[in-house]
C-alpha cells in the first residue's frame, strides 16, 4: 500500500494540494459564514428566552437532517458547486454554535457583572470585558465541534462539484482504487484531528488563564 501511495504524490503532489485547497476553503468560508449568525444569534438568545428557545428547536431541528439530503434538495434551486455545498455546510455547522453560545453567555456568573457594575462598567463594557472572555471557552468549543464536522462533510461537497478531498475518496471508489480512498480518508481524519486538538489546547489554556 505504501508504495502506491509515495508513487502517487510523486507524481501527482500538485493534484492533492489543490484538492486540500479546495477542501479548506469550503470548509473555512463555511465556518465563517455560520460564526457571523449564529454568534450574535446565540448572544441575543441568552438575553431573550423566548429566542433562545426558537434558536435550540431551530439548532435540533437542523441536526436531524442529514446533509447530503440536504445537498441533493438544493440542486433544483440553486444548481450545483460551492453554494449549494457552503448552504449545507452552513446548516451543518449552526446547531452547536447556537447551542454552545447561548450556553456559554448563560455561564456567566451575576455575581461578576455586580461586580463590574460596581466598579462603574456600563453595558458594553460589561460585555468586553466580563461576559465575552468568561463565554469565549463555550464558543471556542462549538467553533471546534462546527469545524470538525465540516471538515468530516465536506467530503460529501464532491458530490455536486464543489471539489475537496472527496474527489479522491469517490474517485476510488469509482475506480476501485484503495490507494485514492485511503490518501483523501486519511487527510480528512488527521485535518479533523488536528482542528479539534489545537482548539482543545487554547480552551485548555484559556480556562487556566481565566
Amino acid at each position: 500500500m505504501m508504495t502506491p501511495i509515495m508513487h502517487y504524490f510523486q507524481n501527482d503532489g500538485g493534484q492533492y494540494l489543490q484538492y486540500v485547497w479546495e477542501h479548506l476553503y469550503l470548509s473555512f468560508i463555511s465556518l465563517a459564514i455560520s460564526m457571523a449568525i449564529a454568534l450574535p444569534l446565540g448572544y441575543l438568545g441568552s438575553r431573550i428566552r423566548s429566542l433562545a428557545a426558537v434558536c435550540t428547536a431551530f439548532a435540533q431541528a437542523l441536526r436531524i437532517i442529514p446533509s447530503l439530503a440536504l445537498l441533493f434538495l438544493l440542486i433544483p434551486f440553486i444548481g450545483t458547486g460551492m453554494l449549494p455545498a457552503t448552504i449545507a455546510l452552513v446548516a451543518l455547522a449552526l446547531p452547536p454554535l447556537l447551542i454552545n453560545t447561548i450556553l456559554g453567555f448563560n455561564e456567566v456568573s451575576p455575581l461578576y457583572k455586580e461586580v463590574g457594575t460596581a466598579l462603574g462598567m456600563d453595558q458594553r463594557q460589561l460585555r468586553r470585558q466580563v461576559e465575552i472572555p468568561l463565554a469565549l471557552p463555550y464558543i471556542l468549543n462549538g467553533v471546534k465541534l462546527a469545524l470538525v464536522e465540516i471538515i468530516a462533510s465536506a467530503t460529501l461537497a464532491t458530490y455536486i462539484g464543489a471539489g475537496g478531498l472527496g474527489t479522491l475518496i469517490f474517485t476510488g471508489l469509482g475506480l476501485y482504487n484503495m490507494t485514492y480512498v485511503v490518501i483523501g480518508g486519511v487527510s480528512v481524519a488527521l485535518l479533523s484531528l488536528l482542528s479539534m486538538v489545537s482548539f482543545d489546547l487554547v480552551i485548555r489554556r484559556m480556562k487556566k488563564n481565566a
